[in-house]
């Protein structure tokens, strides 16, 4: 059965490929899995349809027979372990995967989102160049850490991972701060990770739809 998952009819990203379907869809080019996509809009996300399968209102969902999931990471996981690419076959290697997994989730995601969320919401406030200072720097921090754990590594555990997608996927929420240029070694790691074939063709597929959108919106103006 042909899973399904949901993603923004219009989406704020405008076709930079940010949403957060965009790592469900990576990993599925990964494995090789054909998906269909269930297109919603800001509302349609809040009513008690999709609420049924995200209790917060958020994409993306993932669906296959009887089972539903959210949130990006857990959807990865669970393609992960069942299918081959995603993760090390080594039982150690494969721990350690999945500890970046977690790592990009909740250790370098948090700074990075809420450096993002000022820069769209704040720019008008008092206090934003103090602020934006701050999570600039913390932001550095995690970069440079991570940096310093890469090394001169192509992949966080040897071959691509799990881990290194969704690493560089929350990375690529930075692409026009100018941190990651600050750090070469994680420039080069988030490149790496977007001329995967893979990368290209959900990318593609993603800003397939926010093109198709804009031709509707152009049509009705």
């Amino acid at each position: 059965m042909t899973p399904i998952i949901t993603a923004f009819a219009s989406s704020p990203d405008r076709g930079r490929g940010l949403a957060r379907d965009m790592r469900v869809r990576w990993a599925l080019e990964e494995i090789g899995q054909p998906y269909d996509v269930r297109l919603l809009s800001f509302a349609e996300i809040k009513q008690p349809a999709h609420l049924a399968r995200h209790p917060f209102g958020q994409i993306p969902t993932w669906e296959q027979g009887e089972l539903v999931l959210f949130e990006s990471g857990a959807i990865i996981l669970h393609l992960a372990e069942q299918h081959h690419g995603l993760l090390p076959a080594d039982p150690d290697a494969r721990i350690r995967a999945i500890s970046w997994m977690f790592a990009a989730l909740n250790t370098v995601e948090p700074p990075v989102a809420e450096r993002s969320t000022a820069s769209l919401f704040e720019r008008d406030k008092p206090w934003y160049a103090d602020r934006m200072q701050t999570l600039d720097e913390r932001v550095r921090q995690r970069l440079r850490q991570l940096s310093a754990r890469l090394g001169d590594a192509d992949w966080l555990e040897g071959h691509f991972s799990a881990g290194d997608l969704l690493m560089v996927s929350v990375l690529l929420r930075l692409q026009t701060s100018g941190l990651i240029e600050e750090h070469p070694t994680i420039a080069s790691y988030v490149a790496r990770g977007q001329a995967r074939p893979a990368y290209l063709r959900a990318f593609e597929a993603q800003r397939a739809v926010f093109l198709q959108a804009e031709s509707e919106r152009a049509k009705t103006s």
